[in-house]
């Protein structure tokens, strides 16, 4: 793996103090604009985010960690802020969120989708995608987590991964994008109707004026 510029990220990269607050809601809400960044062998992409989605142990039923839930997959959500949580879901889609609040209380925000800004080639590539144009082109490349999580080349396999680290293939940039109250939307969140009336909460925001937002699933 090519190893970035520490110092460089280091400058912008989100710092543990932004990840370490109990409200998960609001970090939810203060990612949005905020820009994902990967590095692979050289291979750098990024995309800034478009929409999130909030988890909260213990009392959110939407929440892998549902009652301080622990098992082998949900163990790193109860560890260090600032890690990733990756699973896998229906057995195809990995599912990139980050882990916040101390350590024992296992929440974390799914990254739903983001617009693409560098390393587009790469992203087309991985999702074995096609070029195209006009002013919605390639929305669908990075839309939906699943699509996110491929086109930034991110899988289970990094799960636990700091995002703070100074080699860390994975982090999180501030980019200064100021996100007005006005330009969010908010919603309940996509595919939890089993959670009951968790299912109703609104903890899903996105960017309204971004193309680059899921209308619905995966």
């Amino acid at each position: 793996m090519s190893i970035h510029d520490p110092q460089a990220i280091h400058q912008s990269c989100l710092q543990l103090e932004f990840y370490l607050r109990t409200d998960v809601v609001l970090i939810a809400r203060e990612l949005l604009g905020k820009v994902l960044v990967t590095e692979f062998e050289g291979q750098r992409t990024a995309g800034r985010i478009t929409e999130t989605e909030a988890y909260r142990a213990s009392d959110d039923r939407a929440c892998h960690a549902y009652g301080n839930r622990r098992t082998a997959r949900t163990e790193v959500m109860f560890g260090e802020a600032g890690h990733a949580y990756i699973y896998l879901c229906y057995g195809i889609h990995h599912l990139f969120n980050v882990v916040t609040a101390p350590e024992g209380q296992a929440h974390a925000v799914l990254i739903r989708a983001v617009e693409p800004l560098e390393g587009q080639e790469i992203m087309l590539a991985r999702r074995k995608s096609k070029q195209s144009t006009g002013h919605n082109a390639n929305i669908r490349l990075t839309t939906g987590p699943g699509a996110l999580a491929q086109a930034l080349g991110l899988s289970t396999d990094l799960s636990g991964q700091s995002l703070l680290a100074p080699d860390s293939p994975v982090w999180i940039e501030d980019r200064g994008m100021e996100v007005l109250a006005d330009e969010i939307g908010v919603g309940p969140r996509i595919g939890v109707d089993y959670a009951g009336e968790c299912a109703a909460w609104h903890w899903r925001f996105c960017l309204k004026n971004s193309p680059f937002v899921k209308k619905g699933g995966l």
